[in-house]
């Protein structure tokens, strides 16, 4: 999200534009070959929509070339996409991964996240007691 909000400041829309559409797509395809491995390692769970396999290998076809053709004619916006990606997996260690975290680390964590959720007008009711302003 930082790096989207720099890159929003300083760079022209329709490149912001073009790098997520290549992280788009790309999340796209993983969740197509995710759907793909599970029908095969796990062929009894259930499915509330079963498709035919036929249909996402299709897509996977032609997702594979589309993104192949983005990477060779635009390498700088696919690499400048995947790093933006890539700044999420620090997030991911810090606030998932990492199971034993200091107290103050929580504290920090759920201050940004109430912060963020305040922020985006998406606050939740915690369950507990109400609190007053």
């Amino acid at each position: 999200c930082l790096a989207t909000l720099i890159i929003m400041l300083v760079g022209d829309t329709y490149t912001l534009i073009n790098y997520v559409s290549f992280i788009n797509y790309l999340c796209y395809g993983v969740t197509i070959i995710g759907l793909i491995v599970l029908r095969w390692k796990k062929p009894k769970i259930f499915r509330p929509i079963k498709v035919n396999l036929l249909i996402p290998i299709t897509y996977l076809a032609f997702w594979a070339f589309l993104l192949i053709f983005s990477l060779y004619s635009e390498p700088v916006v696919c690499g400048v996409g995947l790093i933006i990606i890539l700044t999420g997996v620090p997030v991911f260690f810090l606030g998932v991964y990492w199971r034993n975290k200091p107290k103050c680390v929580n504290r920090l964590i759920e201050s940004v996240t109430c912060w963020g959720q305040k922020l985006c007008f998406v606050v939740y009711p915690q369950g507990g007691v109400a609190e007053e302003e």
